[in-house]
């Protein structure tokens, strides 16, 4: 697990309350599949932060990132943000899984399924 002094720093506490009360259509719809330990008995937190970056979805036994992306990350510069922070994440010792937003709403159960096969205790 990640030293505690990377994760969910204090000063980035409202930004995170902030995206948990704004979650995108996406988020909020995947998030109802996952949410309650729904998915394998795995309890994912929303909205977690590791240094200066916060990811979409963790689930800390299985040290697991989901991210998901909407079109706004196809943009170049975006891109590059993008693949630092999954860098940086893996660098944790983190496995980070990018999910397009169009695919939770046309196959969610495609997207659990991936999910599921990216957890090291199956």
């Amino acid at each position: 697990m990640p030293p505690n002094t990377i994760s969910n720093k204090p000063e980035l506490k409202p930004v995170r309350q902030h995206l948990r009360k704004n979650q995108t259509p996406a988020e909020s719809f995947l998030w109802n599949a996952l949410k309650n330990k729904q998915l394998a008995g795995r309890k994912f937190r929303r909205q977690q932060s590791f240094g200066s970056f916060i990811v979409d979805f963790y689930c800390q036994s299985e040290q697991l990132v989901i991210e998901l992306n909407g079109s706004i990350h196809d943009d170049p510069l975006r891109y590059q943000y993008d693949e630092k922070r999954k860098t940086y994440l893996e660098s944790l010792g983190l496995k980070v899984v990018i999910i397009k937003n169009d695919a939770i709403f046309q196959h969610i159960e495609s997207v659990l399924a991936v999910i599921l096969g990216n957890f090291r205790n199956r």
